[in-house]
């Protein structure tokens, strides 16, 4: 069961540092170490980092090879993917002018030669706490045998009210789910800022008790063929539209293939607070939490001491 963490974003919010290379924890841990930690403790052994060419020297250094020697102690493998402008589909040419990569469809695609097996998919700058953790690999680990559904997928759903931040607005896709638990459609809803009594975005109220997806899914490895397919359909489609903008996003794209009802995702709730370094004024919290978490004895001081 592989864990692939999407960490190719170049942190422009956050004032031009590498966002999630960013210390938070007592011993100089970065949150996408905590993701780890929780991922192998909820049974995940294989560890995929999808970064980019020009921010490989600094994350081999601050996190690859520390995570490698750790993760070799417990028999999780490690690989590395990278996202790239110029890996399009055959037959079409990068956009004169387009500078930034595709988006979170083209980050999982970067890795279709290291996935062969279920996965989750995570961003790096997200806490996402350890119960979601729990939940994907349950998930994917009960769709195997007998009765294995290629198209089946899961989704860790978040209370929008544990996902807002304190230093401005966010986007967050809004989960409209069916009665058994099923998502049927993902709402991108962008700029929610929090108010004294809940929440809005541009002047229309959102209730905070809103499950919203956080870019945590749980795919199935026959999910990257089909990212293939509509990365081609997306280069056909949306890059003549806006060729210096349009982005490849997989909430948007699994979005679509529930609405041709190619796929099932079942969501996963969480009760956990998410954080992250959304903007640099976020850091302060997020260090504080992690304070918090070690005094509750959630994780140890020595992240790592008791896999």
């Amino acid at each position: 069961m592989t864990l692939l963490i999407m960490a190719a974003g170049i942190g422009s919010r956050f004032g031009g540092g590498i966002k999630q290379l960013e210390p938070v924890g007592e011993c100089g841990e970065i949150i996408m170490d905590y993701s780890i930690h929780d991922a192998i403790e909820a049974g995940f052994n294989k560890i995929i980092f999808v970064i980019r060419r020009d921010i490989e020297a600094d994350f081999r250094e601050v996190i690859g090879e520390r995570i490698e020697k750790l993760c070799g102690e417990q028999g999780v493998k490690v690989e590395y993917a990278f996202q790239s402008l110029d890996e399009i589909p055959n037959g079409f040419s990068v956009p004169e002018g387009r500078t930034k990569p595709w988006g979170t469809g083209q980050a999982v695609l970067a890795a279709k030669d290291v996935i062969d097996e279920p996965f989750a998919v995570i961003n790096a700058d997200d806490y996402y706490g350890k119960d979601a953790y729990v939940s994907l690999y349950k998930e994917l680990s009960a769709n195997s045998g007998a009765e294995y559904k290629p198209n089946a997928f899961c989704m860790a759903g978040f209370v929008l009210k544990n996902t807002l931040s304190e230093n401005g607005g966010v986007t967050r896709g809004i989960c409209k789910m069916n009665d058994s638990g099923y998502l049927t459609e993902v709402v991108e809803t962008s700029d929610i800022v929090k108010t004294e009594d809940g929440a809005e975005s541009g002047g229309t109220p959102i209730d905070v008790n809103s499950l919203v997806s956080m870019n945590m899914w749980g795919l199935t490895p026959e999910f990257v063929k089909m990212l293939e397919q509509g990365f081609e359909e997306f280069f056909k489609e949306k890059v003549p539209q806006n060729p210096l903008k349009s982005e490849f996003l997989l909430p948007i794209f699994i979005g679509e293939l529930l609405k041709e009802n190619k796929v099932s995702v079942k969501v996963a709730p969480s009760s956990d607070k998410w954080f992250g370094v959304t903007y640099k004024e976020d850091k302060p919290f997020v260090v504080e939490s992690f304070k918090k978490l070690i005094s509750e004895g959630v994780y140890n001081r020595d992240l790592f001491s008791d896999l």
